[in-house]
């Protein structure tokens, strides 16, 4: 039997939501997709198509930052839409919103003139509190939390929720406990809530990732999506990572041909308890990534077929707070100017050639929920689109294995899958083979 190309396998899925968006049979359209699956080209189309069909919409999406790129790809779409920015008072607009002549920016919806599309971030649409439309595409939904979307909810009649459900869950600067277990607890992603009360509304899910390579989606659908799964849409031919100059030979000089040679690299620092911010580790990260700009990497793929050489740009280090990031940028120094340094929250939606980990337990001494959460690995280890390169501490396993979850079990709180323990073993036995 011949396996489907994933191009068609996708496009099946792409067709099936947008013919149920114009049917009209449900209130609200749900689709789980996992990292790179395309989430933002089917916002575009489904907007596109909306908006072709005289249906006025707006796109809740998260973070300026997701507003402005989603605009950017709407307006080169269908560059005779008129888009409206809708932005805090004292919002600059980019070079990705002023670029293009179709988009207004503008503090108030009647001050935008009616456009065919209105995007802004859930904070400033639960400040809008009169007009509705017909539709709202809500991005990230999964990171939406469920009292922001109850704040917008009465903008619209129908939407389109697409979300990847892997990722980081919502998260607070305030204790929530009193309403863990509620149904209406705001702690709960927009999605869950919507499936608790609307349990028959439809639920599509991507199944093909156009980022991740065929060494990586495999590992990751099994530690992070193990229910619904995906594949790769490229195969192992079609991707490779070549090393042009030569470099000294050391652990990590291995770690990078490692890496580039297999898609994935384990540089294991010895078993040690540390301060959060490790300066070993910190500087393993910064040398990794700068050792894979000295050693001239090419990354050859279905959109380089002649190879594109891996430029400071296109390489990022995450970690799991925000010191650690600024330790690892601080030994970049000016060499390493270009190359991306953040937390999981922030990296979160984008996409290099390779990225470097500092893996979230490394150096502990124990295992909150917090350095546990599949979330915050999964994001760490779906960015790339050639190799990931993970420094850790050894002793991982054992102290997974010593600190067992001991978190509360509350009445009437849906298990969450998959269970960080499970997909952080999950993950280090397959570095395991990359150490």
């Amino acid at each position: 039997m011949l396996e489907v190309p994933p191009s068609v396998e996708a496009e099946r899925v792409i067709t099936a939501v947008l013919a149920d968006l114009r049917s009209g049979g449900h209130r609200g359209v749900v689709v789980d997709s996992p990292p790179g699956a395309g989430k933002s080209t089917l916002v575009v189309r489904a907007a596109v198509e909306l908006a072709a069909a005289g249906e006025p919409l707006i796109i809740v999406a998260q973070t300026n930052e997701q507003v402005d790129d989603l605009i950017d790809r709407l307006a080169r779409k269908a560059p005779e839409l008129r888009i409206g920015r809708l932005s805090a008072t004292d919002y600059r607009p980019t070079d990705r919103v002023t670029g293009h002549a179709g988009v207004r920016v503008a503090a108030k919806v009647t001050d935008l003139g009616g456009p065919a599309v209105i995007i802004g971030t859930a904070a400033k649409w639960a400040t809008v509190t009169d007009g509705s439309w017909p539709w709202a595409i809500v991005d990230e939904a999964y990171q939406m939390r469920s009292d922001a979307l109850l704040r917008v909810a009465a903008r619209f009649e129908r939407a389109l929720f697409v979300g990847d459900p892997g990722q980081l869950d919502p998260f607070s600067t305030v204790e929530t406990a009193r309403w863990t277990g509620l149904t209406w607890d705001p702690m709960q992603s927009a999605v869950a809530t919507l499936l608790r009360h609307n349990p028959d509304l439809p639920v599509h899910r991507l199944p093909v990732s156009w980022r991740l390579p065929a060494s990586a989606a495999p590992v990751v659908a099994a530690a992070f999506y193990p229910f619904t799964g995906f594949r790769a849409g490229t195969g192992p031919a079609d991707r490779a990572l070549t090393l042009t100059e030569p470099g000294p030979g050391d652990p990590l000089d291995r770690t990078v041909e490692v890496a580039a040679r297999t898609g994935w690299g384990l540089h294991e620092l010895p078993a040690r308890h540390t301060l959060r911010t490790d300066g070993e580790a910190a500087a393993a990260c910064a040398e990794l990534a700068l050792r894979v700009l000295r050693r001239g990497a090419v990354a050859v793929s279905e959109q380089t077929p002649g190879g594109a050489p891996v430029t400071a740009d296109r390489i990022a280090v995450g970690a799991a707070h925000r010191d650690q990031a600024a330790a690892i940028r601080a030994r970049l120094g000016a060499t390493g100017a270009g190359i991306t340094v953040d937390t999981a929250n922030r990296l979160q939606g984008r996409e290099y050639d390779v990225t470097i980990v500092l893996h979230p337990l490394s150096g502990r001494r124990d295992a909150t929920a917090f350095h546990l959460e599949s979330g915050r690995l999964c994001v760490l280890a779906s960015r790339h689109r050639h190799a990931c390169l993970v420094v850790a501490r050894a002793g991982i396993p054992e102290l997974l294995d010593a600190h067992p979850s001991t978190e509360r079990v509350h009445l009437d709180v849906p298990v969450k899958f998959p269970d960080g323990w499970e997909a952080h073993q999950t993950m280090l036995a397959h570095l395991g083979a990359a150490r």
